[in-house]
């Protein structure tokens, strides 16, 4: 009986020993997929927080006293230039403008028989002429008058849509010069973004000649508009607070999406020389760190710090930490730790990228 226990944990020994040895044989022969950086030109985008205003935009106030007495738009509407917006009761301009035409008349009357009477050589030339000044003033102050009638109907100086009331309503007495609301052209749209001082010297050293550098505008939902807009002009100073200086980019606007006021992110594009490229699902993240794992001698893996210059779809833009030459691990990275030994499959960037995207697609 205990030569045949003796057997038995003999052949038990043997069966996981050989156990054993298969699993360890399984693991030394786990391969991960591991490429190599690619160096090529990229175009990148770099992200600006913006302001959007419109081309046109705006306060209208009243140009005369007086009580308001007609509002024939509403809020948010869109109106056609020379449109009648805001009527203020006429009675005293209209009551001014027939004075002065009754004083014109009279003027007229008097340098016409100031006239015929020094024709005559009845009066003197100095009489005619002080009738003939005496009509030009009244005439002048018909003018006038009819101007101050005309400032008492408020017209859109422009195509554009209405803003808010300012606490004006139907019977408010109006003071000149106040404020009733105001327009906006929205036709077209200004952005405009701060750009640092490195990034403006990059801009004009490598795109100052191209004048219409096209920008995108990713709108506060994180969708892209749908129209491109162009860079039109840059200002003078920095500002020497921030170190940046504005750049305004202009966008059509023909559907009113946008509006003034509003934020926004412009993309612009930045041709990078000679970029080194990897795949993002090739990084992992560390307290707000990416890094790595490189592949050395014998496949012994090590963890290495990058720093990130841009993220395009599936793809990181480097900047430092690693050389076209240098293999580094795709896949795996949560079943390994610096340090370990491991055998590698190489694939193509492109081909990595490739399966990436068909992958998303699917």
């Amino acid at each position: 009986m205990r030569n045949f226990q003796i057997i038995l944990l003999s052949s038990l020994s043997i069966l996981l020993a050989s156990c054993g040895h298969q699993a360890a044989h399984t693991e030394e022969a786990k391969v991960f997929t591991a490429t190599l950086p690619v160096k090529k030109d990229t175009l990148i985008y770099h992200e600006y927080v913006s302001q959007i205003r419109a081309i046109q935009h705006i306060e209208l106030r009243a140009l005369e006293k007086g009580y308001l007495q007609k509002i024939f738009v509403d809020e948010g509407k869109f109106v056609k230039k020379g449109q009648l917006l805001f009527q203020i009761l006429p009675i005293v301009y209209e009551a001014e403008a027939e004075k002065a035409k009754a004083e014109k008349q009279f003027a007229q009357i008097e340098y016409l028989n100031t006239k015929a009477l020094a024709d005559s050589n009845i009066v003197s030339k100095n009489e005619l002429a002080l009738a003939k000044a005496k009509l030009a003033k009244a005439s002048a102050d018909l003018n006038l008058a009819q101007a101050h009638l005309k400032f008492t109907e408020l017209r859109a100086p422009f195509d554009g849509i209405v803003g808010r009331f300012n606490e004006v309503r139907v019977g408010s007495l109006l003071d000149e010069g106040e404020l009733l609301t105001t327009l906006s052209d929205n036709s077209k749209m200004w952005v405009y973004f701060n750009v640092p001082e490195s990034e403006y010297i990059h801009y004009k050293t490598h795109q100052g000649n191209n004048e219409h550098l096209k920008v995108k505008l990713q709108l506060a939902d994180n969708e892209m508009f749908e129209e491109m807009g162009q860079i039109e002009t840059i200002e003078a100073d920095f500002n020497n607070e921030t170190g940046n200086i504005a750049f305004r980019a202009t966008f059509n606007n023909p559907k009113g999406i946008l509006r003034h006021g509003e934020t926004g992110n412009i993309f612009m594009p930045v041709l990078v020389h000679d970029g080194v490229l990897i795949p993002q699902k090739a990084s992992y993240e560390i307290l707000d760190k990416k890094f790595v794992f490189v592949v050395g001698e014998g496949g012994i893996i090590s963890a290495r710090e990058i720093s990130i210059g841009q993220e395009i779809p599936h793809i990181y833009s480097v900047l430092t930490g690693l050389s076209p030459t240098d293999t580094i691990l795709v896949e795996g990275l949560r079943k390994v730790k610096s340090g370990d030994e491991v055998a590698v499959k190489l694939k193509s960037f492109n081909q990595i990228i490739s399966e990436l995207k068909q992958l998303k697609a699917e």
